[in-house]
């Protein structure tokens, strides 16, 4: 069994090139058929905004359509929310029969505990940020947002996207770095964290264990770095080619 981890993709119809990189990266894992299937993890910001589940377009469709036909094959799917598309829900990964996971979530691989995650709530330097995470993400609100008109919607993440632009161009990269001491915390009760978020794909050692970071996909230099894990808890960061 292959475990496929990916993170960042902003996918969006502004960037066809992406969502047809994705759709080649399924096709590529799809046919390992039933001997050797493919779990698919997308630890958060799948796509570039989510409005809602009730959201339908043609280049999503085709999405849908070729996931469909990845878990018909064998293979699995399952997601994590990001900071762009915390709003994407089970009803929508229904429609290929994949699984929502928690924002911190543990896996057993050969023995080893991976943790996965997106990465944002590692940057508690942030402290700006974490106020607003912790506003939007709250289930009330959540409710009521996804109860307004689609448009509106709409409107409010184009808003967001405006206000998170302008917030970061007056942050340094540090402080929307992870926190060190947090990441000990995550790491303290697994062997391996695995998360995406702030784009600078590497492997790091974090006092014996390594803390793994997936990159960002890269419409200008038509790449990405994504991490295979095999049943035995071996795991490289590789470079996918977006054609």
């Amino acid at each position: 069994m292959t475990h496929l981890f990916i993170a960042d993709l902003h996918l969006s119809p502004d960037h066809p090139r992406l969502v047809r990189g994705f759709l080649d990266l399924l096709e590529q894992y799809k046919d390992n058929n039933f001997t050797k299937p493919t779990q698919l993890y997308i630890l958060g910001d799948w796509f570039n905004a989510w409005i809602g589940d009730d959201y339908t377009a043609p280049w999503l469709s085709e999405i849908v359509e070729h996931l469909k036909q990845f878990t018909q094959a064998g293979n699995k799917v399952y997601f994590q929310v990001g900071n762009r598309d915390f709003a994407l829900g089970q009803k929508f990964l229904n429609q290929f029969n994949g699984q929502l996971l928690p924002d911190e979530f543990t896996l057993n691989i050969a023995n080893k505990k991976f943790r996965i995650e997106h990465g944002d709530a590692l940057c508690t330097d942030d402290v700006s940020y974490q106020r607003f995470r912790k506003i939007i993400r709250n289930p009330i609100l959540l409710g009521i947002l996804k109860s307004t008109p689609l448009s509106f919607r709409q409107k409010l993440a184009n808003g967001f996207r405006k206000k998170s632009h302008a917030s970061q161009q007056n942050k340094t990269y540090e402080i929307m770095d992870v926190n060190q001491q947090a990441v000990e915390k995550a790491l303290s009760q697994v062997d391996v964290l695995i998360h995406g978020h702030t784009h600078k794909p590497m492997i790091h050692d974090v006092n014996g264990k390594p803390r793994i970071v997936l990159g960002d996909w890269r419409e200008k230099t038509s790449e990405a770095m994504i991490l295979e894990v095999d049943e035995n808890a071996n795991y490289q960061l590789i470079q996918w080619k977006i054609v």
